[in-house]
């Protein structure tokens, strides 16, 4: 049983936010804003299950932003953001968490830190709201735009998501307040009776909610935003290099995908030059050998092996450090057959045995103008780089 879960509303229409398309699904450095929320929830060792809360019109929007990501089925949501947040919290009634993290699809920004320690609050207490101090001097003003008083700063904080609360508890106060008009979870627990604790938030956890957001956005992913350190050490790139020749046969298999041919690649294994490259450049990556010292030539149960399993393993060994393959970009070399026919079918293979994103595979093709082995169509050869993240 999933002991503690994230609900991530993302049913909102952000019309502050402008542009054609919700807020949420709206690209920041190519990809869905949404995505990176959903990233850091599914990456967070402590959350067992993530599920998002979506408007119905939206379900294809959805599918592209949550592609690849170990996440529950979504949940419909309702008319206001209390109708989406019951309706989350009522589809986890059969599995009952103990523990429900409730947070915006707009703030991609949240910190691991954070959300630990909302859920560490919790074995404490029955609601938690993650929250920034005010430190700002703030004024109320009146009517016609001049300053009527200054408030007192002491005590005042800017809530943020997630809020955190214990699950039977806080389903309970949705059902009590249905039909109200109350701005977050953490009033509704208030209304249900309930005292909810502060736990630090961090700045940087901003919701996206006007049009120039977007470029704090891009900036801040880009480790741009003033103020804010963002840790590249964790980041290894990886590059491969493979060569088979052509010998008898009437086929070629090319990153998994088989392609009609007048010869056929020799090698020990299946000769897949293009998932061999690839699997040498996410080895490279983590520094973790080659495939040969993996799968070593000389070992007879490896003759004839479909290289899809050298590129598992590499991609098991990746995650085994607590990584994440961010990209992976191929080069396949060769004057015949013609590689542009099968390129999409190609880059659906390796993202799908990666589990990742096709639009972060690229497959390309070119030829060496007749000049070397490959222009006389002796052979083919592949290289490949692959961007891996150490968190």
């Amino acid at each position: 049983m999933a002991k503690n879960v994230a609900l991530i509303l993302a049913g909102g229409r952000g019309v502050r936010a402008g542009g054609e398309m919700p807020k949420q699904y709206r690209k920041v450095n190519g990809l869905p804003l949404l995505r990176f929320t959903l990233e850091t929830f599914v990456n967070h060792p402590a959350i067992d299950s993530v599920r998002a809360v979506i408007h119905p019109d939206d379900e294809a929007l959805y599918a592209e932003a949550a592609d690849g990501l170990a996440l529950e089925s979504p949940v419909l949501g309702g008319e206001t953001r209390q109708d989406s947040g019951l309706n989350g919290l009522r589809s986890l009634a059969d599995t009952g968490p103990a523990k429900v993290l409730i947070h915006d699809g707009a703030r991609p920004f949240v910190s691991a830190e954070t959300i630990s320690r909302v859920i560490e609050a919790l074995d404490d207490d029955v609601a938690v709201l993650a929250a920034v101090e005010v430190t700002d001097t703030i004024k109320k003003q009146r009517d016609d735009g001049t300053v009527e008083m200054t408030v007192a700063r002491d005590g005042l904080w800017r809530a943020q998501t997630p809020q955190g609360f214990r699950f039977e508890e806080i389903l309970a106060a949705h059902e009590k307040c249905a039909g109200e008009d109350l701005t977050d979870d953490a009033a509704v627990a208030e209304a249900g009776g309930h005292k909810v604790r502060l736990v630090a938030g961090n700045e940087e956890n901003f919701k996206v909610t006007q049009a120039e957001d977007f470029a704090r956005a891009e900036a801040q992913l880009n480790g741009k935003s003033s103020g804010i350190t963002v840790d590249f050490s964790g980041i290894r790139t990886g590059t491969g290099f493979d060569v088979h020749r052509f010998g008898p046969g009437d086929k070629v298999i090319v990153c998994g995908v088989e392609i009609p041919h007048s010869h056929a690649l020799l090698g020990h294994s299946d000769a897949d030059v293009g998932m061999h490259a690839v699997t040498d450049a996410i080895l490279g990556a983590i520094a973790d050998g080659d495939i040969g010292s993996h799968f070593p030539p000389s070992d007879p149960k490896w003759k004839g092996a479909a290289s899809e399993i050298f590129l598992v393993k590499a991609a098991e060994l990746v995650r085994d450090r607590g990584g994440e393959i961010n990209h992976v970009d191929l080069t396949i070399i060769c004057e015949q057959p013609k590689m542009g026919p099968h390129r999409d079918a190609m880059r659906a293979k390796l993202a799908e045995i990666l589990a990742m994103p096709t639009d972060r595979v690229g497959v390309k093709a070119t030829t060496t103008e007749q000049l070397g082995f490959t222009g006389r169509g002796e052979g083919i050869a592949a290289q490949a780089t692959a961007t891996v993240w150490l968190k």
